[in-house]
């Protein structure tokens, strides 16, 4: 995907970032990678001991760079809102949101609750979305101080490029996502605005999503523990690699990034055959999500 021909290249640099789910992972990846080329950092996740780990862990390899904290539960909606606003109140010099945070939900419509439903929802969709709303001006202020240095990162998924059974709430949150992100960032282009948007689609990402995943209470527990192990072969891609990756797509604004082999074929199937793909991918990947 080319570059987003309105504005330069994006330099991390002497940069305020903020990073959500950040206490492992790819958020982990993407907060140390940051911070590796200068940006200060808030990094964000609910999980405190493994949050100061990464805190301190940053600490150590970059010496030279700020790095704050902060505890949230971000399926709280008033938290989230709480979080926000002190981001605005005490890091002003925002230019950089990463919305990576995201949760996992194994079962059918069926199977699972409403009350789980909603947790993830609110924390795969509505929490990156009242994120961004509400941080998008200071975006845009600092952007237009630094000459168009300020940018967005939003994450979907596999599962934002096809819905297999199982992941009904998963796949909604990141068609979702897909959609809020690209209307967003033709809105930032049409306007020529001073800050990019890049939106992620990870395929097989070996991360713990899939060990920390809800799972409905109706839901078959063999049949669930035979999905999670066919799907575990699926999750190859290391999250150090993906999170450079990442970080190389904001650099060059580019404002789609499909990560693996797997992503990348899985969007064209499902472009090409879009009643039918299911069909020729079988049953193997109803479970487990994708990151």
């Amino acid at each position: 995907m080319s570059r987003s021909t309105w504005l330069p290249p994006l330099q991390i640099a002497g940069a305020k970032a903020v990073v959500t789910g950040a206490a492992g992972g790819m958020g982990e990846h993407l907060a140390r990678g940051l911070a590796r080329r200068g940006a200060s950092l808030v990094v964000a996740d609910l999980r405190r001991e493994e949050l100061l780990r990464v805190r301190d862990r940053i600490r150590r390899e970059s010496p030279g760079v700020e790095v704050f904290d902060y505890i949230v539960d971000l399926s709280d909606v008033a938290a989230t809102d709480a979080f926000t606003s002190w981001i605005a109140a005490e890091h002003g010099d925002l230019r950089i949101l990463v919305n990576n945070a995201g949760v996992a939900l194994g079962g059918r419509v069926a199977q699972v609750s409403r009350e789980d439903i909603d947790w993830l929802l609110t924390i795969n969709l509505l929490t990156p979305v009242r994120m961004t709303h509400a941080l998008l001006p200071l975006l845009l202020t600092n952007g237009a101080r630094h000459g168009g240095q300020a940018h967005i990162v939003t994450m979907s998924s596999l599962f934002g490029l096809m819905a297999p059974p199982g992941q009904a709430a998963y796949a909604t949150a990141k068609f979702g996502l897909r959609g809020f992100s690209e209307s967003l960032r033709h809105e930032l282009q049409d306007e020529t605005q001073p800050c990019g948007l890049t939106h992620v689609h990870p395929g097989g990402i070996r991360t713990d999503i899939a060990n920390h995943a809800r799972v409905g209470a109706g839901t078959d527990p063999v049949e669930e523990a035979q999905g999670r192990e066919a799907f575990d072969k699926f999750l190859r891609f290391p999250a150090d690699r993906a999170a450079e990756l990442i970080i190389e797509a904001m650099i060059e604004r580019n404002p789609r990034l499909l990560i693996g082999t797997d992503a990348k074929a899985l969007s064209f199937v499902t472009r090409v055959l879009p009643r039918r793909y299911w069909s020729l991918l079988g049953r193997g990947m109803s479970i487990a999500p994708t990151r």
